[in-house]
């Protein structure tokens, strides 16, 4: 197992910095001179820069060798990781946030395929074990490791840890890990890549910087444009050809359909959350890093509890009820979260994100599953990176959407200062698009998905697995 182990500490350290970095956000804009709402920048630079080079990972592993691209990728992501805790300027911040994002796009999906190429069949679970662990403990140690360090020492410290960590797994890497490649690959769907590359990064990146001063207005407004014309260029390519970088013709599929469109509101409702929530605790009710890191963590917490009764939640009741029951839950502890205030105890506030983290998570899950309902062995690559894509890209427009709001809603008082009532709104906002998702969920059958669910077979008295 020693294989999986190298594999699930690059991942720990993708999904640790992925999440420390909203906690030091105040910090960071104080000493980078920037508005504290501008640093949506930072967050959608890194997910676009993800979604961007996700498709390709797996072409390129195959092509180079596994063990190539993934060194390549601890090397870039903790490049990415020095040029942030360097940068002087919110360009220099964003610049080094997408180079993170290039090495964090190859580093998850070729992890996983060399863990998988490395052990035999009778191992996978016991493997994948290995990796449900920084999916999980990252997203709970990044909040408070996070607050701790800006708190105590200094914010360019959260991604300067990340250098040994890099340098062991090189060496690790390049002692056990083969370079595993495929023969007789297609070519790569260059003109597919380059579509939805500019695509995907100038529509969602000028929705993100629209609004704060960065770029002048007309260049937003271009940006928008020029990826939306881009997205559409590509969705006419990947019909026309045979073997496109994604297969758009996944979305026939109901279940797949659902799941990706359904999960693009949903994600857009809940994406924005990482960002506002310690922007809200530290800006609007004067916590320091560290406290409102040991209470965001608690989303992550309820997560971990989730993962085991998720199974047995959507096998009780099928995936079409728990996705439209469950965003009526998640949309309430999402408007929960606007009754707090300074004087609001902590542990009030722990337990409201511990129990909506556990609601959030069910969704994410059902909806994982979903996806793959229909999709045969085949296609499993093209879901995979469509999925992932609009995954990164929702989550993205939603810190745009919910920063936008809260921008705006600034800007009508007439001053910079961030008071708790500016979050309302933009709260209020996420939560509308987040509930849009249900008339989507309700076209489903009640039986949507139960290969996977196993609702059918138990309705039918049949024993599910």
């Amino acid at each position: 197992m020693l294989i999986p182990l190298i594999v699930a500490c690059a991942l720990f350290m993708e999904n640790l910095d992925s999440s420390v970095v909203a906690t030091s956000l105040p910090q960071i804009a104080t000493d980078l001179g920037v508005d504290p709402i501008s640093l949506k920048l930072a967050f959608t630079s890194y997910l676009i820069s993800v979604a961007v080079f996700l498709p390709i990972s797996g072409w390129m592993a195959d092509r180079f060798g596994a063990r190539t691209v993934f060194r390549l990728a601890i090397l870039v992501f903790v490049t990415g990781s020095v040029l942030c805790g360097l940068s002087s300027s919110l360009e220099g911040f964003v610049a080094a946030r997408i180079v993170q994002g290039a090495g964090g796009a190859m580093m998850v999906p070729v992890g996983r395929l060399v863990m998988l190429r490395s052990v035999q069949k009778s191992d996978y679970l016991r493997a994948m074990s290995w990796l449900t662990v920084p999916a999980m403990i990252g997203p709970v140690l990044g909040p408070p490791l996070g607050g701790f360090i800006t708190t105590y020492f200094q914010w360019r410290w959260i991604f300067w840890i990340n250098v040994p960590i890099s340098v062991v797994g090189l060496v690790l890497v390049s002692i056990f890990i083969k370079n595993y490649k495929e023969e007789n690959l297609p070519p790569l769907d260059m003109r597919g890549f380059l579509l939805s590359g500019i695509g995907l990064a100038g529509f969602v990146f000028g929705v993100a910087a629209g609004g704060i001063g960065v770029l002048p207005s007309w260049v937003d407004f271009v940006l928008i444009a020029v990826g939306a014309a881009s997205l559409c260029a590509y969705a006419r390519h990947a019909v026309e050809t045979p073997d496109p970088l994604m297969d758009l013709n996944l979305f026939r599929l109901p279940t797949f359909r659902a799941s990706v469109l359904g999960g693009l509101l949903f994600r857009i409702g809940v994406g924005a959350i990482p960002f506002l929530l310690p922007l809200l605790l530290q800006l609007g009710f004067g916590m320091t890093p560290f406290e409102s890191g040991m209470l965001t963590f608690a989303t992550a917490a309820g997560a971990v509890f989730m993962k085991f009764s998720a199974p047995r939640i959507v096998r009780a009741y099928g995936f079409r009820m728990v996705l439209m029951v469950n965003t009526l839950f998640t949309t309430a502890f999402l408007l929960a979260i606007l009754s707090f205030s300074k004087e609001t105890p902590h542990v009030v506030i722990f337990a409201v994100l511990l129990v909506g983290g556990f609601f959030r998570s069910l969704q994410f899950t059902a909806l994982n599953g979903l996806a793959f309902a229909e999709v045969d062995n085949r296609h499993m690559s093209h879901a995979t990176s469509i999925s992932s894509v609009g995954q990164q890209i929702s989550a993205a427009l939603g810190v745009a959407v919910g920063a936008t709001a809260l921008e705006i809603t600034r800007s009508m008082r007439g001053d910079m200062a961030v008071l708790p009532t500016d979050f309302v709104p933009a709260f209020l906002a996420l939560a509308v698009i987040g509930l849009l998702c249900i008339p989507i969920y309700a076209r489903m059958s009640p039986n949507a998905g139960s290969e996977v669910s196993g609702h059918r077979a138990e309705a039918a008295g049949e024993p599910s697995v």
